[in-house]
């Protein structure tokens, strides 16, 4: 039996997300299993793994926001952007004032420019620039525009020569936290590092909808996937949705086009659409033109 929908998991500390994707494989026994955006193997929460039909939708959930709480450290930086690292520069800090934490962290809302760290999945010229990192190479990187739709520091630890920042982050697609924590440590004057981080959100999914790998064991020794498996459209309930029936519905499950009139603020050149027919449920992703008609982007036929 193919298993489509898709199941949040809380991926532990110290495995890869390919990991929890080879591990879901093995436990579904197939082969159609995606995870959709990568955590660092040190970082755990919220990963999204799609099975079945449903990896026919990663990219969309990719361009979500996700939300993440960690800590910061100031006066010492590594190679690596976290706690993993080699130092790279140690310099202790006077006691830090959280009136300027504060106004630091307003300086990185909205659009910024970040450019990412050696130790990260980034392909220069065909290499991953991880290797080239491990290879003690540093290589120039280009700069990439990244959201920060929220920030702001939850505790502020002053005192001591190496002060502790908690934040909370809800951020787009590309955005390197860890590279967030050496900006602003740069913005106050110090080196930094980010000392752990946990995604708490990922899309709709909540750390606590998110099941562990040791969980879905159990689930797969009595075959109860249903309990953890949300539908395809789950993640897509931003886009606004129609419903058609009789020969319309199944002229979009053969993919044609769609004549649709405004509905939801939709009604403009390139919107994506979720379309769902009477008898069959979900049918598909749309995207509408600018003379009102729709055309097929995804289409489900089960699943």
């Amino acid at each position: 039996m193919t298993i489509h929908g898709i199941i949040p998991v809380r991926k532990a500390p110290g495995m890869t997300s390919h990991d929890v994707v080879a591990r879901i494989r093995k436990l579904t026994g197939q082969r159609r299993v995606g995870h959709t955006g990568t955590l660092d193997p040190d970082v755990e929460g919220v990963l999204p793994v799609c099975l079945g039909q449903a990896t026919r939708i990663v990219e969309y959930i990719q361009e979500l926001p996700k939300q993440y709480l960690g800590t910061m450290v100031l006066g010492r930086s590594t190679d690596t952007e976290d706690a993993s690292g080699e130092v790279l520069e140690d310099r202790p800090v006077d006691r830090i004032d959280p009136a300027i934490v504060n106004e630091v962290f307003q300086r990185f809302h909205g659009t910024i420019t970040q450019v990412p760290p050696m130790f990260s999945a980034v392909r220069v010229k065909g290499k991953r620039l991880y290797e080239l990192a491990r290879e003690g190479k540093e290589v120039k990187r280009p700069s990439r525009q990244v959201t920060i739709y929220r920030l702001r520091a939850t505790r502020i630890q002053p005192e001591g020569p190496y002060p502790e920042v908690d934040f909370d982050v809800t951020c787009s697609r590309g955005t390197y936290v860890r590279t967030l924590c050496v900006d602003i440590g740069k913005a106050l004057g110090y080196p930094a590092h980010m000392a752990r981080l946990i995604r708490v959100k990922s899309g709709p999914f909540v750390l606590e909808d998110a099941v562990t790998l040791e969980e879905l064991a159990e689930v797969a020794a009595d075959g109860r996937w249903d309990e953890v498996l949300h539908p395809i459209d789950a993640v897509l309930g931003h886009l606004p949705a129609v419903v058609v029936s009789g020969r319309a519905e199944s002229g979009v499950l053969n993919g044609q086009p769609l004549e649709c009139d405004p509905v939801d603020g939709c009604d403009w050149e390139g919107r994506l659409i979720r379309v769902y027919g009477d008898t069959h449920g979900f049918c598909g992703i749309y995207r509408l033109n600018d003379d009102g008609v729709a055309l097929a982007e995804k289409v489900f036929r089960n699943g």
